[in-house]
């Protein structure tokens, strides 16, 4: 990206310290930032208080609605011009970011689908590497072993 005069950055709302453990944990090397102790994350309404949540009214997806947790994903673009202005020139929410979901492209061709019909919330069924349940193999099960053929 930056060969194309890009750069992406991810921005979450924990102290920087927590932020670098967890990048740590998960091996991770991408640009993150802090925005602990600041609204940005509430000026680009992907954060929402208590009070909101608790009165249906948070603002996502350029809406008032109902919605299930405090915090939400959204991306945003930037532009910085050669004298150092900074322009805010697009956000996108909700549905609009499945692009960058690339399990959703997958699941999307299967026959269950997306399966998230019984769920809290998109997604909801997603962790971190470390935090899914090892589940053995089941090869009879598998539409590619020997014994599904017999």
């Amino acid at each position: 990206m930056n060969q194309r005069d890009v750069t992406l950055i991810a921005v979450s709302r924990a102290p920087l310290a927590k932020i670098e453990a967890f990048e740590k944990r998960m091996g991770w090397t991408f640009p993150w930032v802090s925005s602990y102790g600041t609204t940005f994350n509430y000026d680009y309404h992907v954060s929402f208080t208590r009070e909101d949540i608790e009165n249906n009214r948070t603002y996502y997806n350029f809406a008032f609605q109902k919605f299930p947790a405090d915090e939400a994903p959204g991306a945003s673009i930037f532009y910085k011009d050669a004298d150092g202005g900074v322009y805010h020139t697009y956000s996108s929410y909700g549905r609009g970011l499945e692009f960058l979901l690339g399990a959703y492209g997958y699941l999307d061709l299967v026959p269950k689908g997306r399966d998230e019909d019984q769920l809290t919330f998109p997604m909801a069924w997603v962790r971190h590497h470390d935090r899914y349940e090892s589940q053995p193999r089941n090869a009879a099960a598998s539409c590619c072993s020997s014994e599904s053929h017999s």
